[in-house]
Formats: C-alpha cells, sequence, structure tokens
C-alpha cells in the first residue's frame, strides 16, 4: 500500500490487516500507551474544509506512535488556488514523510498522490471518506464481534461517507441498505466497483423514497447516519430538511431495527434533524466510541504507510 486514497483501493486482505492493527494498537494504548513506531518521521496535514475529528486524530496519532505533525490550515496554501496540488505534493515530499490532506475536490487528493514522492493519505474528499469508514468498520467490528454477515443501513444523503461505508461494507461480507430519497441516492458507478468489491456473503440493496425506509431498517444491526446538508451545500439546507425530515434517525425509526441495534453518526451531529436527542445521546448510540475510533483506526493507516520506511 502506496497510499490511503480509498477504501475501494484495498484488497480484503489489507482491509484486515489495517482492522487488526487498529485493534492491536488500542489495546497498547489502553495498557500504558503505543511503541514509538513512528519516531522521526513527520506528517504534513493539509486541510482545504476544517475538520475536529480528522485534525485531531491524525495529530495525536503522530504524537502517540513518537512522530510530529504539521497543521496547514485552508489560509496558508489555498492549494488549488495559490499553488496546485502537484506542486504543494512535490515541495512537502523535500519536508515531511507523509501527507495527510483533507479537501474538497477528490481530484486533488488523486493529484497529490501521483506526484509526491512520500504517501498520501485521503483525510476527506467530495467523492469518499476512507479514514472515517476506517474507524467505522473498527467500531462495528467491536459492538458487533466481526463483520461478516452484519446489516448496515445508512439512512440520509447519499454522500462521500455511505459511498466509503458501502465499499467497506462489500470487503467485508456485510449487507448494506441504503435508503435516500428519490435523486440522494449513490450512482450507478458506484454500485459497479461495490459488485467488483463484493466478498462472499456480501449484499447491497438501495431504497429511494419514503416508501423503502422501513423495509430497509427492518432487523437492522447497524443503523448510520450523517448531516442532511454538507460543506459547500448550504445554499440547499432549507429544502434539504424538508426533503429528508422522514428520514430522522428517530426511535420510531429505530423500532423496526433489531433489539440491540446500535446507531452511528459521524458527527458533528445535529440533533433534531438527522437525529433525535433521545437516539443521539441514548443507550444505542456508540458515536462517541464511533469518534474515539478515528484515533486509532488513523494509527493503522499511519503505520502502515510510515513505519520502517526511508
Amino acid at each position: 500500500m502506496n497510499h490511503f486514497l480509498g477504501l475501494a483501493d484495498l484488497s480484503v486482505g489489507q482491509l484486515k490487516g489495517l482492522l487488526d492493527t487498529a485493534v492491536s494498537l488500542k489495546q497498547a494504548q489502553k495498557q500504558g500507551g503505543n511503541e514509538p513506531l513512528l519516531a522521526g518521521k513527520t506528517l504534513a496535514m493539509v486541510f482545504q474544509k476544517p475538520s475536529l475529528r480528522t485534525r485531531v486524530s491524525f495529530e495525536m496519532g503522530m504524537v502517540q506512535l513518537g512522530g510530529h505533525a504539521l497543521y496547514i490550515s485552508p489560509a496558508e496554501v489555498q492549494m488549488g488556488t495559490r499553488e496546485t496540488p502537484a506542486d504543494v505534493a512535490r515541495v512537502l515530499s523535500g519536508y515531511v514523510d507523509g501527507i495527510m490532506a483533507r479537501v474538497f475536490a477528490h481530484q486533488d487528493v488523486l493529484e497529490l498522490a501521483e506526484y509526491a514522492a512520500v504517501p498520501v493519505i485521503n483525510g476527506l474528499s467530495d467523492y469518499n471518506h476512507p479514514a472515517q469508514g476506517l474507524a467505522d468498520l473498527l467500531t462495528i467490528l467491536e459492538h458487533k464481534d466481526g463483520l461478516a454477515g452484519v446489516k448496515l443501513v445508512y439512512v440520509g444523503d447519499g454522500n462521500n461517507v455511505a459511498r466509503s461505508l458501502l465499499f467497506g461494507a462489500m470487503l467485508s461480507g456485510m449487507n448494506f441498505a441504503l435508503a435516500t430519497p428519490a435523486g440522494y441516492g449513490l450512482a450507478e458507478a458506484d454500485f459497479a466497483v461495490a459488485d467488483r468489491l463484493k466478498t462472499a456473503g456480501a449484499s447491497y440493496v438501495a431504497y429511494e423514497g419514503v416508501a423503502g425506509l422501513s423495509t430497509a431498517v427492518a432487523q437492522a444491526d447497524v443503523i448510520y447516519t450523517d448531516t442532511w446538508t454538507s460543506m459547500g451545500q448550504e445554499e440547499e439546507k432549507q429544502k434539504r430538511q424538508t426533503l429528508f425530515a422522514p428520514y430522522q434517525v428517530n426511535q420510531q425509526l429505530l423500532d423496526p431495527a433489531q433489539p440491540d441495534c446500535i446507531v452511528m453518526h459521524c458527527l458533528p451531529a445535529y440533533r433534531g434533524y438527522e437525529i433525535s436527542a433521545d437516539v443521539a445521546d441514548g443507550p444505542q448510540s456508540v458515536m462517541f466510541a464511533q469518534a474515539e475510533n478515528r484515533l486509532h483506526a488513523q494509527k493503522a493507516i499511519l503505520v502502515n504507510l510510515l513505519a520502517n520506511k526511508k
């Protein structure tokens, strides 16, 4: 693995290896701390979009592994306007051992990877969010004692998070259901990728329109949601709040699911919109355990790409 740009780029073995490493690193951290596997290593963190979890998980991950992370704010580089991704990649390659980028356009992270002489990590793009997806799979693994056969239902906007979950589910032998308003699902091209990745026992189904919502969540082991309005879509906020209202993850929506169904959200959560406050803060919610797992999953990525590499 030379870069970490998307879960769809991984083999089944690579994904399992990352999850195993995350479990091991988490256990070690809880038992007194990680070995300095990244001593002397540096990570440049290039942000076009702000984030709490992405910044802190990667920066603290480097610190806990003995390395150093450098935060580069959106105003400093202005990648794509002041400097091209190609030039940023070539300059940073002379300074650091790895680059993590949280960008608007997926093409920017692809260009970084093309021109960088060091590993590039996708911290989020408009196409996918693999760093989040890996943490999500780790969380499900912990709470369901495995991934194969687990029914994961994503409710809401068919966005970059939904896409990464679809790909991760297919590699893990999970049953994935997507429930979105008409016109807000994933593209046919995404399901073509899912077909390529599908392993034994894996399946997916997409429901567009409210009529399919109850069918989608029936017997769910995991129900996942995200904000209805992502950064860059602010002008659509009012329209989306009205259109997505039936897709709120609340107790009524949870009723057809398994009694031990867990509820996930990649945060930030807007209580009263995509998720009700009682569910977000209730006993079935694991969204803060999920947020913590960003740290351990990101450390697995960093170790895989940076440890023992010149």
